[in-house]
Parts: structure tokens; C-alpha cells; sequence
């Protein structure tokens, strides 16, 4: 591994065999329907509460990313995951009976890119197999960071969906699939928002930093990519995205940028605001339809780069602004 700037370069790039990802009944009416590896009508997942529900339903990605890539746990060396939830508790209900050595993070909507990221770099350290997953649910995340569903508070423009789906990605040394040539881990930006409601403008300043850090850390250019993906920006993240790029860095990336926010929903048919949002957006959609995409020959060099509004109840309480993060990940095929 060769470092420059805030890039991490692989000299033999870890390889993603095997994905997926899942989604629940609201996802799975959008338009990328078709492409997802399961779609559950019942968002309980037939479990006792909502919290639980997304740790069935990250397990539920993790087990059928293991059978896409025909690996067994038993195989994985490290598998990385977070949450939105407290302690990152997903993650560990969905691990806990796969014995396999577990590392847990917190990277906020940014955790898909971070745990591809970390687990990159312990495969180009040594490590065979690592699986990289993360999750979120629509009722955990309300009660946790806005209100109780049956509080029935209104959302503004601003505010966006949080995404009900999990996505896993399992990556190995060696052998077929789309590798990873580098990565980059972003620093943490705060310009002062506090609206819980408006995520997109907490997190468009590290998108801006952290895709113009690895344009120069790589010397290239928006054009030389078939997409640049961000996590959940939605659309009025997305809009600022394009004015500080703009005005900071003279760079135009609207034909080549994408957002998982914007394209797991159909904004005009369903009720979502700015769109969709959450650990299981970027993660649900990367894992099933962008890599579908790559292995398809669609698309054959992605610049992954996922968001994380870093609040939490407690800061958001206190008043606090909601710093921002995201970590990016080159795709290739």
C-alpha cells in the first residue's frame, strides 16, 4: 500500500467477488426494483421491534453475499459493519451467531464506504477474505434521531427518507470480479448546520472535499469516470454539491454524478422529500445494481464515495451542528 495525500493505493487491488443487497417494500416499489437481491413486504421481518428488523435483515445480506461469492464465515478473516443505531447495535445482532471475527464501526451513511475501504486495506495487509456490510430502517432511525412514528410530525423539502435495506460486499485478494484499486479516508467537515432535516447540506462539504482530494491524489478528472457516486446526498445535497465544486474548484461533475439517494427512490411517485438517505441507501444499491452494472460491462470505473452526517441525539439536543464525512472508493473493472 502506497500512500499519497489522503489516498491509499494498492499495488495488487483487493477484488469484490460476491454482493448483495436488500431492501424493504418501499424500496423495492422504486425503480431499481428489478436489480435487488431481495425485497421484504414485511419490514418487521417478523421480528419484536424495528431495530431488530434491520439486523435480520443485514444478516439476511450477509449470508447471501457469502453464497454469491460461494464463500463460507468460516472463510472470512474480519467482517466490518456499523449502523445508525446505538452501539451499533444492528451489526452485532446480525453477527452474533456467524462466529466470525467482527469489527465494528461508526462512519454514520458514510459506513459502506468506510468498512470497503478499512477492509481493503487488512486484505492488502495480509487477510484472504474480509465481508464489508452495513444497514438502516425507516422506524429505527426516526425514533432514534427525529420522533416517534406515531408522533406523525410533519417533514420538510429538505428532509430525506431513511433507507429500510442492507447491502454486503465480500472482498478477497485474489480471483475475478471488480477491484479496488484505491481508497480514500475523508476528514470530518462542519459548516455549522444544525437542522436534523437537512442532512444534505450537513454532508455536501465533505463530498466536495473528499472527491476533489482524490481527483488530485490521482491526477485525474471527473471525465475519466463512468460515475461518480455519492451515498444519500438527495437532491438539495446534491444541488450543493455542484455550487462548492463549482465555486471552490472550477470542476463540473452533473454528467457523471450520480447519487444512491436519487436513484433508489422515484422522487415524483413517492412521498420521500429530497430523497432516500440511511447506511442501507449507498450500501443497498451499490451492492446490487451498480456492481450488477460492472459486471455487466455498464459501467466499468466508479468513484464510490459514500456520506455520513456524524450527529447523534445527544449533540443534536445540545444544539450542536451535525459535522459531516465521507470516504471514497475507486471501482473497477
Amino acid at each position: 500500500m502506497q500512500i499519497k495525500g489522503k489516498t491509499a493505493f494498492f499495488s495488487r487491488p483487493p477484488v469484490i467477488i460476491g454482493s448483495a443487497g436488500v431492501c424493504g417494500k418501499k424500496e423495492g416499489e422504486g425503480p431499481l426494483a428489478a436489480d435487488f437481491d431481495a425485497i421484504f413486504e414485511d419490514t418487521t421481518m417478523g421480528q419484536e421491534s424495528y431495530e431488530l428488523a434491520e439486523s435480520a435483515m443485514l444478516h439476511d445480506a450477509i449470508i447471501r453475499a457469502l453464497s454469491n461469492a460461494n464463500a463460507a464465515p468460516s472463510e472470512v478473516n474480519f467482517v466490518l459493519s456499523g449502523d445508525l443505531l446505538n452501539q451499533c447495535m444492528g451489526s452485532s445482532f446480525a453477527l452474533k451467531d456467524l462466529m466470525m471475527p467482527s469489527i465494528g464501526l461508526y462512519g454514520a451513511c458514510s459506513t459502506m464506504a468506510l468498512s470497503l475501504s478499512i477492509g481493503a486495506m487488512l486484505v492488502d495487509g495480509g487477510a484472504q477474505c474480509i465481508a464489508a456490510g452495513t444497514s438502516s430502517h425507516f422506524c429505527s432511525s426516526e425514533r432514534q434521531f427525529r420522533f416517534p412514528l406515531e408522533y406523525g410530525g410533519q417533514r420538510p423539502p429538505t428532509a430525506q427518507w431513511t433507507v429500510t435495506g442492507a447491502g454486503c460486499a465480500v472482498v478477497k485478494n485474489k480471483g475475478g470480479g471488480i477491484k479496488i484499486p484505491a481508497v480514500s479516508i475523508g476528514t470530518i467537515c462542519d459548516l455549522g448546520i444544525t437542522d436534523a432535516n437537512n442532512m444534505g447540506a450537513a454532508m455536501a462539504p465533505a463530498a466536495e472535499k473528499t472527491i476533489y482530494d482524490f481527483l488530485c491524489d490521482t491526477n485525474t478528472a471527473p471525465q475519466d469516470y463512468d460515475m461518480i457516486l455519492t451515498g444519500d446526498l438527495g437532491s438539495t445535497g446534491s444541488k450543493l454539491l455542484y455550487e462548492l465544486l463549482e465555486k471552490e474548484h472550477g470542476l463540473d461533475i452533473r454528467e457523471v454524478h450520480y447519487d444512491c439517494g436519487l436513484m433508489i427512490f422515484d422522487l415524483e411517485a413517492q412521498d420521500v422529500n429530497s430523497g432516500g438517505s440511511g447506511c442501507g441507501c449507498s450500501a443497498s444499491v451499490l451492492c446490487s445494481h451498480i456492481l450488477k452494472r460492472m459486471r455487466s460491462g455498464n459501467l466499468k470505473k466508479v468513484l464510490f464515495v459514500a456520506t455520513g452526517a456524524l450527529m447523534s441525539p445527544t449533540s443534536s439536543k445540545q444544539g450542536q451542528p451535525i459535522p459531516g464525512i465521507a470516504h471514497a472508493v475507486l471501482l473497477e473493472v
